[in-house]
């Protein structure tokens, strides 16, 4: 089955004639318009995205230094806040979900507090309204990392417009891509001036960056199809798990150079025609992914994690899923990650225990955040692409539910 791997997330596929080099490159303006908001800024990645936002806030409030983050996420957040010269402090998980637990956040802020970072985590809706309520009770602001959730929706607004400020990324299984991009939004036209400022100041020229991002979104338009998904996936993973290197086989694997330049009219020219696709095709995934979820739920000791905040509307580049045991979790990677059944991690450990990233973690790698080292355990994805199709699915079910009876 490995010759068809099917991708880890479910990304928006490209088509030839999106890579005409002429035409509208306003990605800007395509953006606001299909989210219904007045303006959003483009970035290099989601991760300068957060930089430019970090960087607006301090000039507003120079005097906060600390910035509070789920101690279950990517570690290019942690890299980003601590290049951004701020403290992380990290923040334990709920036990029934993925969200920041509200007494320890309330806890964490103080008048040092400069901001802090719900995250939808893979395009589950996460409770900003916690996050606000500890924010105004000391003067902070809310940067809700939207990274994997373009198009989801809060009561009909875009995830990101709850707080102050939010951003989004066009990285590759992101759903809509320029291999790397980032986009920020904010409510306030005031903050939009800031974000504005922060990122004149923060780029570059860099045409060695925009060449290589260039050829590597060409190669995901040739590649990203189940023809080529095992050349430029599969053997990577494979090879990875081969070493037992689970932190590459994840991607979590990021160096230290953050790249700051602007987004390519090229690359924004593709994404402007991929666009008018993105709401046809995360349609498709949410029917998908509710019926793929109602399966998954049958299996005794198997816990879905859906939205669970009302009145959202998440976006489904995987499903996520909880084991019984950290035991069980691993003991069906080991069996089944690489076999083609689109089975992956979102992220390998709890950011304290990397070891890699200590460096920028300074006193946080002491903080109490059982529950994330729990979520981190215990926690599976399983791509929700359509190239993972009827048969891989129900070979999956049926290894789960053979795990549920080891259970």
């Amino acid at each position: 089955m490995a010759e068809h791997m099917p991708p880890p997330t479910a990304g928006l596929p490209l088509h030839l004639a999106d890579l005409w080099p002429w035409g509208d490159d306003d990605l800007a303006g395509a953006l606001a318009r299909w989210l219904r908001v007045p303006a959003v800024q483009l970035e290099c990645s989601g991760t300068s995205a957060l930089m430019v936002a970090l960087a607006a806030l301090r000039r507003l409030a120079p005097a906060r230094t600390e910035v509070v983050i789920p101690a279950y996420t990517c570690p290019l957040v942690a890299l980003a806040v601590a290049q951004s010269g701020l403290r992380p402090r990290l923040c334990d998980l709920l036990p029934d979900r993925p969200d920041m637990n509200p007494e320890q956040l309330a806890a964490l802020c103080s008048e040092r507090t400069l901001a802090l970072l719900p995250t939808h985590l893979c395009g589950r809706v996460a409770d900003v309204g916690a996050a606000l309520a500890c924010a105004r009770a000391v003067g902070a602001y809310v940067i809700e990392d939207s990274a994997q959730a373009l198009g989801a929706r809060v009561h009909g607004e875009p995830v990101g417009w709850q707080g102050d400020l939010g951003f989004y990324s066009l990285a590759v299984g992101k759903g809509l891509t320029t291999y790397e991009g980032g986009v920020l939004l904010a409510r306030q036209a005031a903050l939009r001036e800031a974000l504005r400022e922060a990122g004149q100041a923060a780029r570059c020229v860099s045409r060695n960056w925009e060449w290589r991002r260039s050829l590597e979104l060409l190669g995901y338009a040739l590649l990203y199809r189940p023809s080529g998904l095992d050349r430029a996936y599969g053997r990577p993973l494979r090879t990875a798990l081969a070493r037992g290197d689970w932190v590459q086989a994840a991607g979590d694997d990021f160096g230290d150079v953050i790249p700051r330049h602007a987004l390519g009219a090229w690359r924004r020219r593709v994404a402007v025609r991929a666009l008018h696709r993105l709401g046809r095709f995360q349609a498709r995934l949410a029917d998908q992914a509710h019926e793929r979820m109602a399966r998954l739920a049958a299996i005794p000791g198997l816990e879905v994690v859906g939205d669970l905040v009302p009145g959202t509307r998440g976006t489904w580049p995987v499903l996520l899923l909880r084991l019984h045991s950290g035991a069980a979790r691993d003991a069906l990677l080991r069996a089944h990650w690489g076999a083609g059944l689109g089975l992956s991690l979102p992220f390998v450990h709890a950011l304290p225990d990397y070891g890699r990233y200590d460096h920028v973690l300074a006193g946080a790698r002491g903080e109490d955040v059982p529950r994330a080292r729990d979520w981190a355990a215990r926690l599976v994805a399983v791509s929700n692409s359509p190239w993972l199709d009827e048969e891989r699915f129900a070979r999956l079910l049926q290894i789960l539910e053979h795990v549920a009876l080891d259970g």
